[in-house]
């Protein structure tokens, strides 16, 4: 078993982490830039390790100086959390030459899913649907071929992308030349590959993904979907389980297809297939192998923790429960709280001078926040998760209205203003949204 585990990440899921192995009896090791010397998880861990300066480059992702603090510290194990080195199949090789357990899947799964022509081309092998689109890389001298072979409008993505870089849209023959180009240098510019794919548009898709845990010896589970389809620039803001348009046949039925799936490739760990969903289909766009931003409100509908789990199989202890075994009960909504601006989206940085976390029945806040902490600006704006739980969805909405009014963040700006809006409208009240729903409420009111 696993007696030590550090934790390579910050903020609040660091100390998510950090709970989950406590209530396991496993020590742990927080690690910090000299901006987050002062952070929650930090000041909880058993042990911690300064590992550099604020820059990311130069401290959380800096593989030599965490493999170097596993060895002073004497953790025989790392839990990545979301984002930094989760999704580093190279991170996970070295920690596995090193005798060192990574909790997460294998290097291979990693890089299978991380490529985007490659995981969707591994998708359609393992039987999940997939959207219509290139076989493979477009080339500017091929790109207008494989879009009339697919029908416009088209959607260009970077390979190796990610939130929403070096993706755009080509409505018509006219629009492909610079759509190409443009997702080209984006995807260049981000992630040091130019290679886009394309796929068929569509108009008005909900964002459905579907949770899965697997044993890595051809055991796997699926947890049931979250639908993420409230995005601004194509980040998730709101989260909600079950989703308001699936029915009961619909879930298990894909559910059962990515458990299936994930039992063929004897997948290890927390992992997410995620779908565009239109008109009664499914088409898969990616798989995030680690855990997600959104993940306590799979938990809170299954009473199933995701951390557990993940320590348990990269253990070899195996998963706690069969399918048979997991039950969803109400519904749940996941609000991410930043530190911006609710009318910009500016990131605000700053000192916190008054924090309450509401509370009551149903009611999880996930925040390394508190009063005095200073929100450094080197990094994600996300200061927290507010996650909110009840038998029905009217009676999850009307906690949510609730708590929202309780709970207070000073001196800085943050984005509860506006989920206080949302749970006003009568779309959200209906779950009538699809993933353009939300850019286009926040432009109508700016224009207003």
């Amino acid at each position: 078993m696993i007696s030590k585990v550090l934790i390579a990440n910050r903020g609040e899921i660091a100390l998510r982490v950090l709970r989950a192995c406590k209530e396991l009896g496993i020590a742990t090791v927080a690690v910090h830039s000299t901006a987050d010397a002062d952070a929650m998880h930090v000041r909880l861990a058993d042990e911690s390790v300064c590992i550099g300066p604020p820059p990311s480059r130069e401290s959380y992702l800096n593989i030599h100086q965490i493999v170097a603090a596993c060895e002073i510290t004497g953790a025989d194990a790392v839990h990545p959390g979301y984002g930094f080195l989760s999704e580093n199949a190279k991170f996970a090789e070295i920690l596995d030459a090193h005798g060192i357990t990574f909790i997460g899947p294998t290097a291979e799964h990693i890089r299978i899913m991380g490529d985007k022509i490659t995981a969707k081309q591994t998708a359609q092998e393992l039987g999940i649907p997939v959207v219509p689109g290139s076989d493979g890389e477009v080339k500017p001298e091929n790109a207008l071929e494989v879009a009339r072979k697919i029908g416009f409008p088209v959607l260009i993505k970077a390979t190796a992308g990610g939130g929403g870089r070096g993706m755009k849209v080509a409505k018509s023959e006219a629009d492909l030349e610079e759509a190409v180009s443009t997702a080209r240098s984006e995807a260049l510019a981000a992630f040091g590959n130019d290679a886009v794919y394309m796929e068929k548009y569509l108009g008005k898709p909900r964002h459905i993904e579907i949770q899965v845990v697997g044993d890595g010896m051809g055991n796997a589970v699926h947890l049931g979907e979250r639908d993420c389809s409230l995005q601004r620039r194509h980040q998730k803001v709101w989260e909600e389980a079950n989703s308001p348009a699936l029915n009961v046949e619909q879930r298990m039925k894909i559910g059962q297809v990515c458990a299936d799936a994930m039992k063929k490739l004897k997948y290890r760990g927390a992992g997410t297939i995620e779908f565009l969903y239109e008109n009664g289909e499914f088409y898969f766009i990616e798989m995030n192998t680690r855990l997600q931003v959104e993940h306590p409100i799979t938990e809170a509908i299954t009473g199933i923790d995701l951390v557990h789990e993940q320590i348990r199989v990269a253990s070899g202890a195996g998963l706690s429960v069969s399918q048979e075994d997991i039950v969803f009960s109400g519904h749940a909504i996941e609000c991410r709280i930043n530190a911006e601006d609710p009318r910009t989206f500016v990131p605000s940085p700053g000192t916190i001078t008054h924090f309450h976390a509401p509370g009551g029945l149903g009611v999880r806040v996930d925040s390394g926040a508190y009063q005095g902490y200073k929100i450094p600006p080197y990094y994600d704006s996300l200061i927290g998760k507010l996650i909110v739980h009840g038998r029905t969805r009217v009676e999850c909405m009307m906690r949510l209205r609730r708590v929202l009014d309780e709970f207070v963040i000073d001196g800085i700006k943050t984005t509860l203003p506006l989920f206080q809006d949302l749970i006003g409208n009568q779309d959200i009240a209906n779950g009538d949204y699809d993933i353009h729903w939300l850019e286009n409420y926040l432009a109508s009111k700016t224009d207003a």
